[in-house]
């Protein structure tokens, strides 16, 4: 049996989740509403994150791109992809959306650009 405690971030209400999960059965506490604990059992049971970092970029007014990816990755593998993006350049011009690197850390999710970026 695990037990964790959360904040759910879903929605401006912040409630504090008391999650048990015993193999693939879950039970929420403290959600104010249905999406608090679908977030409570999708924490218990498969964690995700969304990344969102920075990458090099030439030729444009800025060094540095920010970046995201398209999808949440599973928890354990934020490490993974940020570690694959380190050696990333990219060259100037760059649209917000562009799909700056397939299939991270072979997650199966891309890298996407988060603002334009014009050539310098």
């Amino acid at each position: 049996m695990q037990r964790i405690e959360l904040l759910c971030t879903r929605c401006p209400r912040g409630c504090l989740l008391r999650v048990t999960a015993t193999g693939s059965r879950v039970a929420v506490e403290g959600n104010e509403c249905p999406v608090g604990e679908k977030h409570g059992a999708e924490e218990a049971l498969n964690p995700r994150r969304t990344v969102s970092t920075t990458v090099r970029i030439i030729g444009a007014r800025l060094p540095r791109l920010p970046v995201r990816t398209s999808e949440p990755v599973l928890k354990n593998r934020v490490r993974d992809v940020v570690a694959a993006l380190k050696n990333i350049a990219v060259e100037a011009p760059v649209k917000a959306g562009q799909v700056i690197l397939k299939n991270v850390a072979d997650t199966g999710v891309d890298i996407i650009a988060e603002r334009d970026m014009e050539r310098a």
